[in-house]
């Protein structure tokens, strides 16, 4: 089993890429069994976008990944389709679910089983269901499947989502698109993977307009052409790394990015004391001597991601007096606390919210990853820690964080794989 090593207390000094979103990119790749021919750019190299290639492999889609160029080719000629997607190649991902639409859409039948992941939270598939049923899919379950139909095809529906899931309306938004007539999509997530997800679509042919939350499509035959789409940036690679050059940074520049996504993100750490500079596609942070509290409740886009969540809980045990988190997004996402209290930090939960005491000294530990992100907090704690962090089970990092070592230290970080 790979561990990671850090050895804490290094400033770190240089610039970090950011590469392309996994989030974008995974709901792109299930939208791609809908077109012929696509070429994405931009992709990351993270093990849940080799888990979903070989999804769609399985499925019996065409796909070249060329790594140094960071692009994968798709090909679908409606061969040998199989509208399966098995439990072996779904219980390590979540986004496996995102098939479901597509396959309905046009093949009229899915069977997908009920998909793994991080254990943050029971994250129900039930929106998704929702969203197909109205577009006349029949479901059941059965056998820790989803079994789904629509012989005649689907059809255009008003559908009003309960609560905002972001998985729930990319499945809709990809269903429509080969549904018969117009769907309306209300109290939709509106993040930036989302958009782009939509700018993929329009490349296929949809027409789709966006009004607050409310998301309108008018769905197209497949379109013939290939399709040739860039992928946007990582906003919680980018995050993530911010808030690294905000603990313990001299200077870092995060490039290849578009700062007014991060707005939030950059108004908090900013009111924490970090000092920030940014242009069109970068943006410089610098470690403050003086990290003030902070109080943050997680929340749909614009909000605050609890995807930064676990970062962001690291720096605020460097701040002075009491910081406060409300977790609203997922009901058991402080799984990594135990692991940060064993280092040293003062937390205390109560409901959904996190007590952040600061500023306390960390010291390194022998510390376990539980999910992607909480083990990407672990790594930063490990940063600014005194003596040698190690960190079990880090194939959660490798899920979404393309060469993490890499990049800390070409920024000075002591940081080592064993």
């Amino acid at each position: 089993m790979q561990k990671l090593l850090i050895k804490g207390k290094k400033y770190l000094n240089g610039s970090i890429s950011i590469s392309g979103s996994k989030n974008a990119t995974l709901p792109i790749l299930a939208a791609s069994i809908l077109a012929n021919n696509t070429k994405l750019r931009n992709v990351p190299l993270v093990k849940d976008i080799f888990t979903m290639t070989n999804l769609l492999k399985f499925i019996g889609i065409k796909i070249k990944v060329c790594t140094k160029k960071k692009t994968i080719e798709l090909v679908n000629n409606n061969r040998n389709i199989n509208t399966l997607a098995p439990y072996k190649l779904v219980k390590t991902m979540r986004a496996g679910i995102l098939v479901l639409g597509p396959l309905l859409t046009k093949y009229k039948k899915a069977k997908v089983s009920l998909p793994g992941g991080c254990a943050i939270g029971t994250r129900p598939v039930d929106l998704h269901l929702l969203a197909l049923k109205k577009l006349g899919a029949k479901i059941k379950i059965k056998d820790g499947y989803i079994i789904a139909e629509a012989k005649t095809g689907l059809f255009g529906a008003n559908i009003k989502f309960p609560s905002t899931s972001v998985g729930a309306t990319e499945n809709a938004l990809i269903a429509a698109h080969g549904a018969k007539g117009k769907t309306i999509l209300s109290n939709c997530a509106i993040e930036p993977e989302i958009l782009d997800l939509i700018s993929f679509l329009k490349k296929l042919g949809s027409k789709i307009k966006i009004s607050g939350r409310k998301i309108s499509i008018e769905g197209k035959e497949i379109s013939t052409n290939k399709i040739n789409h860039k992928v946007i940036f990582d906003r919680i690679e980018a995050g993530t790394y911010l808030v690294a050059g905000a603990l313990i940074g001299k200077k870092i520049t995060i490039k290849k990015i578009v700062p007014k996504i991060l707005k939030y993100e950059i108004s908090i750490l900013k009111k924490m004391g970090a000092k920030i500079t940014y242009a069109n596609n970068f943006i410089s942070i610098k470690k403050s001597k003086y990290l003030k509290k902070a109080s943050v409740s997680t929340k749909p886009y614009p909000g605050f991601p609890t995807d930064l969540q676990a970062q962001l809980m690291v720096l605020m045990t460097q701040a002075q007096g009491l910081s406060i988190i409300k977790e609203n997004i997922f009901e058991n996402r402080f799984m990594h606390v135990p692991e940060l209290r064993r280092m040293g930090a003062k937390i205390k939960i109560k409901n959904k919210t996190a007590y952040i005491y600061g500023p306390t000294k960390l010291t390194g530990a022998e510390v376990m990853a539980t999910d992607l992100r909480a083990s990407v907090s672990l790594v930063l704690a490990g940063l600014i820690a005194d003596n040698r962090t190690i960190i079990n089970r880090i194939y959660h990092l490798d899920r979404g964080y393309e060469y993490l070592e890499k990049k800390l230290k070409n920024c000075k970080a002591a940081v080592k794989r064993v």
